[in-house]
């Protein structure tokens, strides 16, 4: 949860209040033939796949945002990197947005420019109704405001009085269902949840909020400075609730591959999930005097593509350190800007990597590390990040063969000997993208 002062409670209640086809195959008929032709021994492809090696696309499919009105794009080349409730009012402000690499606004202050918006080549998925708008966004976190149930909403958010009637009862699945009403027809709506969907609910009550509730989902949790999220009750869930996670165990960026997992996990339709990281201080009381650093910054996006996310959204306010502002990469100096923007380049560099489906079964690592696998163009990419805090070496098997394995933006090679190679992972922020250069497709 996104802990705020009391005046920071008058902003939320402002924006709460904002809140107000599969691709059918059709078979080709046989075409008749007139006459009977000679025989020909055509022989059958004899391609075969690798066992326990499956071709899985991306969640929802390529073409998922096609489905509604002036969706976002669905070329392999467009991968959606949002900031989280900014303000585009100022031509200059939004470009500055553009250079960070920055393509969607996910949530705007009532007062923004959606014809800047569009004109500076970016999206924008707003509380209220715009026809420039490629998405309607719900209720922000109303899993752990509004609770889970049925009863009926005051119309109040947080600040506001009580929320459900009666008073103590639970009234999120109706909140946002009321909410949905207001959107656009044909819009793709879009949802936000944090650590009621995340940790505190059952599975049964989860996947009330997550299915058929909105088209889009993402949750919060923010593993590198969240005061709370090591305690049993919370990050604890890693191990089942057994007891607090140490800080080595919590303050990890392949957690954020753990919560997009579990927000997959609870989605019954193969939805898109998208992932939140925070760029400053999200907390008052954070458990460090320093903000979040580079290095997790890129470690926390890269676990979260790992795991399957489907697009990246900045949480850009800091309501705590050095630098209190709701614009930290438009305000703030630091690391934050400047890694961001070339963390966004080598998402878009990689795009159409990213879009493409995922090779399961085709790499193992022996090691500390998290991976996927993908297929583009016929070409085996790996992605692999570090699961531990202190890092350390893995070695990885192709099953689709290979010569050489590139390390992508590290100016370095990799030989592939018996299908295998060694790599070293610093820490617990060490990521390594590879190309897989000189191999197959395992058939696909």
């Amino acid at each position: 949860m996104k802990r705020k002062t009391t005046a920071m409670l008058g902003a939320l209640a402002l924006f709460c209040l904002l809140a107000v086809t599969a691709v059918l195959g059709v078979a080709q008929a046989p075409r008749p033939v007139a006459e009977p032709e000679p025989s020909i021994q055509t022989p059958r492809s004899t391609t075969t796949h690798p066992p326990g090696i499956e071709l899985r696309d991306v969640d929802g499919g390529l073409d998922f945002y096609s489905r509604f009105t002036n969706g976002l794009p669905i070329e392999p080349h467009f991968f959606p990197v949002g900031v989280w409730f900014e303000s585009a009012l100022e031509k200059d402000y939004v470009a500055k947005d553009h250079a960070a690499g920055l393509n969607t606004y996910v949530v705007l202050t009532p007062d923004s420019d959606l014809d800047l918006v569009r004109a500076s080549g970016m999206y924008a998925i707003p509380t209220f109704a715009a026809a420039q708008a490629s998405g309607y966004a719900l209720g922000d976190e109303v899993d752990m405001w509004g609770g889970a149930g049925d009863a009926q909403w005051t119309g109040k958010f947080p600040g506001e009085g009580p929320i459900c009637s009666p008073e103590e009862s639970k009234c999120g699945y109706t909140v946002q269902k009321q909410l949905r009403t207001s959107a656009p027809p044909g819009i793709m709506t879009y949802a936000n949840y944090g650590k009621g969907v995340t940790f505190w609910l059952s599975d049964e009550q989860s996947r009330a909020f997550i299915n058929g509730t909105q088209d889009l989902v993402s949750a919060d949790n923010y593993w590198f400075t969240d005061p709370n999220i090591c305690a049993q009750t919370e990050g604890g869930a890693i191990t089942g609730y057994a007891r607090d996670l140490t800080d080595s165990e919590c303050r990890l960026a392949a957690n954020y591959g753990w919560t997009v997992e579990r927000i997959r996990k609870l989605t019954e339709g193969n939805a898109p999930v998208w992932a939140f990281v925070e760029v400053g201080h999200p907390f008052e009381d954070s458990p460090r005097a320093s903000a979040i650093s580079g290095p997790e910054i890129r470690a926390a996006v890269w676990n979260s593509l790992i795991h399957g996310a489907r697009g990246i959204i900045y949480f850009n306010h800091s309501f705590g350190g050095d630098c209190v502002t709701q614009h930290v990469l438009r305000d703030c100096p630091g690391e934050a800007r400047p890694t961001v923007t070339a963390v966004n380049q080598q998402i878009q560099n990689l795009a159409p990597v990213l879009n493409a489906p995922f090779l399961d079964g085709a790499t193992r690592a022996t090691g500390p590390v998290d991976l996927a696998t993908k297929l583009h163009n016929g070409k085996v990419y790996v992605f692999a990040g570090a699961n531990k805090g202190t890092g350390g070496t893995a070695t990885f098997t192709v099953n689709c063969g290979g010569s050489t394995a590139v390390v992508i933006d590290e100016n370095r090679t990799i030989p592939i000997v018996n299908g295998t190679f060694t790599d070293a992972f610093a820490d617990g922020n060490a990521i390594h993208l590879y190309s897989i250069e000189g191999g197959g497709s395992c058939g696909y």
